[in-house]
């Protein structure tokens, strides 16, 4: 993708995501991301931190692998596009978000490992992925100990 508008951002899953489907029966899934930024103040010699939160969304095989791989508190990449949706309130308000649109995304093995379970290649006229011969294993932890973390 070279239209200019790509962002990849590593941060924490800070809410589970959150599964649905469309009327046609596209999956879609959405999670929070907390991107922390740390940096020392150069004045005042002390570490200072910001923290931004974005909203992303995975479609179809994605949104699926998604749903059943990342917990809240996982440390992810995901590298996609901006896109904004504008809509109005049932009170007339009018209301415009920016999301990220997921292109691909994965687990951070800085503080963590991963296993990785291919699924099968699914048609175009199946409802849902195939399941793997063995059921993902989430062994992360759910907490990490390591001094100088990012987050």
């Amino acid at each position: 993708m070279s239209n200019g508008n790509m962002v990849t951002l590593v941060g924490n899953v800070t809410r589970d995501p959150e599964l649905r489907f469309t009327p046609n029966g596209q999956a879609t899934a959405s999670f929070g991301l907390a991107v922390n930024r740390r940096w020392q103040n150069r004045q005042t010699q002390e570490w200072e931190e910001a923290t931004s939160f974005f909203d992303i969304v995975c479609w179809r095989e994605m949104a699926e692998n998604a749903s059943e791989s990342l917990p809240r508190g996982s440390r992810v990449i995901v590298t996609g596009r901006l896109e904004q949706r504008s809509w109005e309130t049932s009170e007339g308000e009018k209301r415009t978000k920016i999301e990220v649109i997921a292109d691909e995304l994965g687990p951070s093995l800085r503080w963590a490992t991963a296993q990785v379970i291919k699924n099968e290649r699914r048609g175009p006229s199946e409802a849902s992925f195939a399941s793997p011969a063995t059921p993902p294993v989430n062994n992360a932890p759910t907490s990490y100990e390591y001094e100088g973390e990012p987050f």
